[in-house]
């Protein structure tokens, strides 16, 4: 694996090294708290997780996390699950993302950009106004620490203002995107029993209005747990019977409150995709989160009060909430709402652009769409301040990152990363001072005990195996929701290997140092002994121009034999004919190997994803091996349940 590339595709340049965060930070560390001066990035990694204590309590310090109370250790309990992080502290992760008002009152805490593409900024000043307003009527209305409070809302300045006034008050956050239908939303809100609903009366997405009134009545119907329900009148309609109106609870100039809370105190609830059952309510702390995303944000991602910060995601994604804490780092947040692809494929790179973003966050989807419509990002969009391009939600194809490079900047930081909602952050990816080379991630990130295992428990180097976890991270799950004795929480991630949380994806740590992410082991394509990630033949066929999307499946069968389709999904005009398919099996032998060409390549309408937009391989699989749709997959979780019916047809046909 390390010597398939053995030059490098970028290198920070000496400058660019030496006034890194993380540059600093070692330097720092060192002559605080034992660091290691020198071996640059990989001996601070290894320290970082052999001494999990001084590293943490270094973080915390550097960032200048403010505990009201002392805590009376790092890390009283480090078991997994169940380790306890800072016994003893009370923090508020509100105050903190709210510190930079004191020194750029003026600035713009947000831009927020909607598809008219004119960013409208929203000052520290500003948002610290509206917060501490939200919160003082938060509170007004009985609202206590521990009280969930719900947003059905897009990704708007009122979103962030609603989520750090439900966390001055030591409320819990959680939020859906509103092109959730009812169920899906209801499959996510009802476990937690909101008694605060955000909504707004509908949306705006690829030049069409998308009301949403009707799904907002019938939310309000299914959650007896509501005491009180807040409109935004996003298309201008006029706030509903019984509810209250946003603007009168956001005009009042008031100073935030912030309520003092234990390190371990519930910050928000994240949702797993939920495809084969109810979605888990991941459950993570305030004190967790604060300083898990001050370490990514801070250090990994180089973010400033210089720094503008643009990831297109929305409000049901925990890459929103990934985005939000950039206000932890005193970053100017851009937060855009709607169409990746209106009114063209180039759209989020002029949102970069008008937005001047130093960081700009996409899919690998997106990227590759782009290579596909023969988009010139650097050619006809201005991104001379755009310093790194970050992707995630899937692994970068090796053309990605040859594309980035090519089309935007040859002194491009290009960072695939990857991490989960299960623990709101990334396991691995940017590093600034590290090398970038095409189709890997640049290394685990900090405080991570990152290893590729064997089925037997033995770490792996430039093999591929389970992604695993060593250690605790202090923005893994606090507990789920409605699982009072702990045992789907250790059923998701501690069955495998005790005690070692174990993520579900197959990758290769490198000789290097590096890691290649291959997609999900729990949907593994296992030909005669030889198991490899799904993301390997979907980079390998959608290169082809004929193929727009792809979704390989491998089941074991009955009497030993194991069937491989290959679906696909053909670009407008194609056709799948004997030339096509012999360019498809060409294109897997040659990049791939011979064994794993499909048995089958079947045309298909389309490809079904979760609502996040991850291809759902599981559920298919087992549609094809005869599990009836209602058990096979959670309706609510499907961007297109139609789609599902042709992989039922093909079982019928199959058996």
């Amino acid at each position: 694996m390390s010597t398939v590339n053995p030059q490098p595709l970028w290198q920070p340049d000496p400058q660019r090294i030496a006034r890194s965060q993380v540059t600093r930070f070692q330097a720092w560390a060192a002559e605080h708290h034992g660091a290691p001066a020198d071996g640059g990035y990989e001996a601070l990694h290894r320290w970082s997780v052999d001494e999990l204590e001084p590293f943490w309590e270094a973080v915390t310090q550097w960032f200048d996390v403010r505990f009201s109370t002392p805590y009376t250790r790092v890390l009283g309990d480090r078991s997994m699950p169940g380790a306890e992080w800072f016994p003893g502290a009370t923090l508020n992760y509100a105050e903190h993302a709210l510190r930079a008002d004191a020194t750029r009152a003026d600035e713009p805490a947000l831009l927020y950009v909607d598809e008219t593409h004119e960013p409208r900024p929203v000052t520290w000043s500003e948002l610290r106004r509206q917060v501490g307003s939200l919160a003082a009527e938060l509170r007004a209305l009985g609202l206590r620490p521990g009280d969930r409070v719900s947003g059905y809302l897009p990704n708007i300045p009122q979103a962030v203002v609603a989520l750090l006034a439900t966390a001055a008050v030591g409320a819990v956050w959680t939020s859906c995107a509103p092109d959730f239908g009812a169920r899906s939303v209801l499959d996510r809100f009802q476990q937690v029993e909101p008694v605060v609903l955000f909504t707004v009366d509908g949306y705006r997405y690829g030049g069409k209005e998308h009301d949403r009134r009707e799904t907002v009545a019938e939310l309000r119907r299914e959650l007896p747990s509501l005491r009180a329900v807040v409109h935004i009148p996003l298309l201008g309609t006029e706030a509903p019977e019984g509810a209250l109106e946003w603007d009168a609870l956001t005009s009042a100039d008031t100073e935030p409150v912030f309520e003092q809370v234990p390190f371990a105190h519930p910050l928000w609830v994240l949702y797993s995709s939920g495809t084969t059952g109810l979605p888990k309510a991941i459950v993570q702390s305030q004190g967790g989160i604060l300083v898990e995303h001050l370490k990514q944000l801070g250090l990994h991602c180089d973010l400033g009060p210089e720094d503008r910060f643009f990831w297109y995601t929305s409000t049901g994604w925990m890459m929103w909430n990934f985005l939000v804490s950039g206000l932890l780092t005193g970053t100017t947040v851009v937060l855009y709402d709607g169409s990746p692809g209106y009114p063209d494929t180039g759209a989020q790179w002029r949102v970069a652009e008008r937005t001047g973003a130093t960081l700009y966050g996409t899919s690998a989807a997106y990227v590759m769409a782009c290579r596909k419509a023969d988009v010139h990002p650097g050619r006809d969009f201005d991104l001379s301040k755009v310093q790194c391009v970050a992707t995630t939600g899937s692994p970068l194809p090796p053309d990605g990152f040859r594309w980035l490079h090519d089309e935007v900047r040859e002194d491009l930081w290009i960072a695939s990363v990857s991490g989960g909602t299960d623990v709101c952050s990334c396991f691995a990816g940017a590093v600034p001072t590290l090398p970038v080379y095409i189709g890997e991630l640049q290394a685990p990130s900090l405080g991570t005990g990152l290893q590729s295992w064997d089925p037997s428990g033995k770490p792996l180097i430039d093999e591929v195996g389970e992604l695993v976890v060593t250690n605790p991270m202090p923005s893994m799950p606090i507990h789920f929701w409605n699982d009072p004795d702990g045992s789907r929480y250790h059923d998701s991630y501690f069955d495998t290997y005790p005690g070692v949380w174990r993520h579900g994806d197959w990758i290769t740590v490198t000789s290097r140092g590096s890691v290649v992410i291959h997609g999900r082991s729990d949907s593994t394509l296992n030909r005669q002994g030889v198991r490899m990630g799904s993301a390997d033949i979907y980079e390998a066929v959608e290169r082809l121009p004929e193929i727009k999307e792809s979704l390989v499946i491998g089941i074991e069968q009955p009497d030993g034999g194991y069937w491989m389709p290959l679906f696909v999904q053909l670009a407008p005009g194609a056709v799948l004919d004997q030339a096509l398919l012999d360019r498809i099996k060409a294109t897997i032998r040659e990049n791939l190997s011979p064994r794993h060409i499909p048995d089958e390549v079947i045309e298909v309408p389309g490809i079904p994803h979760t609502l996040t937009g991850k291809r759902i391989e599981v559920p298919v699989k087992r549609l094809l091996q005869g599990t009836p749709l209602e058990k096979a997959v959670n309706p609510g979780s499907i961007d297109n349940l139609e789609l599902l019916h042709f992989y039922e047809d093909l079982a019928r046909k199959r058996a």
